[in-house]
């Protein structure tokens, strides 16, 4: 079996046979601080909702949460096509 490592800026591609994993660490790092935003502001906003006068603040945070949840498969599609051009060039 061949294997090759190469690092470009934050890149790690490793080549083993025909199969190749890609590594690409900018994303992997958005995902998981999309994910710690999204548990946070969903936490908090549980908590808002124990107080009558806090509720809107609590939907607004809920809200924003939802927001995030869009933006995970976003992440991800971005880094496949951008996998998807960089597999293409080789």
């Amino acid at each position: 079996m061949k294997e090759e490592h190469r690092h470009q800026k934050n890149e790690e591609v490793i080549q083993i046979g025909q199969y190749g994993i890609f590594f690409k660490r900018p994303y992997q790092v958005l995902y998981m601080l999309n994910d710690f935003l999204i548990g946070l502001i969903f936490l908090v906003g549980s908590f808002l909702f124990l107080y009558e006068s806090m509720k809107t603040a609590g939907c607004w945070l809920f809200a924003a949460g939802s927001l995030l949840l869009l933006i995970r498969p976003t992440i991800r599609l971005v880094h496949d096509i951008h996998y998807k051009r960089y597999s293409g060039k080789q």
